[in-house]
């Protein structure tokens, strides 16, 4: 992907995040409408001034802007991830997430007894949740698209639209890490 592209999709993915539309971004970042259409499009030139704006207007870090998205879903299952290097022969440590700059995480330890699905309301836009199952089975993520987890599975999904939760097996344990957007 050339960088104009890159930006390009950046600025339009953190437009959208945002809920500004071309005009109200353009307005926020003291730039004309077409010249923002052209970025977009990936037929713009931007200086670095236009992309302080930019990211300015959006109230994102100025890197966002160079930055591929991370896929709004992710499933690891427990034999899965990107393995870390260690020297201890008695360690094995996977990565499953970074945090994103400017972003702001709290960490649930969830037991859930089988029953009724819990359907989650959508949280502020941006949200995204995180799952790793601990003990037991866990039927999670977008209600209309939810997974089967079982222990040591990890997924990750968009929070900020309808989710669900329901156990498959009597009880079940997981870990719930919120990830949303710091605030100022």
């Amino acid at each position: 992907m050339t960088p104009n592209a890159l930006i390009a999709k950046a600025v339009c993915r953190e437009r959208e995040k945002a809920g500004l539309s071309l005009s109200a971004l353009a307005k926020k970042a003291n730039l004309s409408k077409s010249t923002l259409s052209q970025l977009e499009s990936g037929q713009g030139n931007p200086n670095i001034e236009t992309l302080w704006s930019i990211a300015y207007a959006l109230d994102v870090p100025f890197s966002y802007l160079f930055e591929v998205a991370a896929p709004d879903i992710t499933l690891i299952r427990v034999d899965e991830g990107e393995l870390i290097d260690s020297t201890m022969t008695d360690l094995t440590a996977a990565l499953l997430a970074s945090c994103p700059p400017n972003a702001h995480r709290d960490l649930y330890r969830v037991h859930l007894s089988k029953g009724e699905a819990r359907q989650a309301v959508p949280h502020p836009k941006g949200t995204v949740e995180h799952v790793i199952v601990v003990d037991g089975e866990l039927i999670v993520g977008p209600s209309d698209k939810p997974e089967t987890l079982k222990v040591g599975d990890y997924f990750r999904y968009p929070a900020d639209e309808a989710h669900m939760y329901r156990a498959k097996t009597d009880r079940v344990t997981f870990i719930l890490v919120m990830q949303s957007r710091a605030s100022d």
